[in-house]
């Protein structure tokens, strides 16, 4: 199969629904060879075999991201069906809307955990895989909330941050190895995660009034800028964010 990711081995964590589900349903369409890594096992092989059935090559495992036992586990799988691993989209994610002063120090630790560790323990898992490989691409899916504050949320916003920070620090240290590492900062995003804030008329025209483009953000909109950083396309961008929203933190 041919196409702008052909031949490439693309690991995708929170695979089972949404944004990790669309990203590998579009890049096996763009010829890469993917694995699914989630803690919804189930739902996970049904994206599989939604994939099999179009003719794609697809694996998946069951993925805890903050767990460096499934980690080294579905990267074992990756490189016993393919050989190697060509790109890491570290997308698993947990949102949280709650303000510092109300945040509790257990919901804290758990965003840290999935969100910054779960990337941590990512990159750090299949970087020598790539590095046997002659190189890779690592994304990693953060958030405007990384970028700048708002009245809801702080350990989300912090979780994201670092993962703008840690971005930064993975490319430097492993240029020389030809991995590249980028961070993709969405803003609004129609997605399940973010559901609650657009479900009433009054919450969606809110989000929309402060968009310069008009419009919530579709999954199409970020799966199509993690393809271009996992593509050949991208070989000269590494430690940059990618903002995906609208014009919002434009403003």
């Amino acid at each position: 199969m041919t196409g702008r990711l052909s031949n490439k081995v693309i690991l995708i964590s929170g695979a089972a629904r949404g944004q990790g589900a669309y990203e590998a349903q579009l890049f096996s369409q763009e010829g890469a060879f993917v694995v699914l890594g989630d803690v919804d096992i189930d739902s996970c092989e049904a994206v599989a075999q939604e994939i099999t059935s179009h003719g794609g090559n697809v694996d998946c495992g069951t993925l805890d991201v903050t767990k460096e036992s499934d980690w080294a586990n579905i990267v074992a799988k990756c490189k016993q069906k393919f050989g190697r691993i060509d790109g890491l989209v570290n997308n698993a994610g947990i949102y949280s809307r709650t303000p510092v002063v109300s945040t509790t120090k257990e919901e804290f630790q758990q965003i840290l955990d999935v969100n910054l560790q779960g990337v941590f323990l990512g990159s750090k898992s299949v970087i020598p895989v790539m590095k046997d490989s002659g190189g890779g691409s690592i994304v990693n899916i953060s958030s405007t909330a990384g970028l700048v504050g708002n009245m809801g949320s702080g350990a989300y916003g912090a979780s994201k941050g670092g993962i703008r920070s840690l971005t930064k620090y993975t490319a430097i240290q492993h240029a020389k190895d030809n991995i590249r590492a980028n961070s993709v900062h969405p803003g609004p995003i129609d997605t399940e995660m973010i559901s609650d804030n657009l479900a009433t008329p009054e919450g969606r025209a809110s989000s929309l009034s402060r968009i310069p483009l008009g419009r919530i953000g579709t999954i199409t909109d970020v799966a199509m800028c993690v393809l271009f950083l996992c593509a050949d396309e991208s070989s000269y961008i590494t430690g940059s964010e990618i903002v995906i929203d609208g014009g919002l933190t434009a403003i």
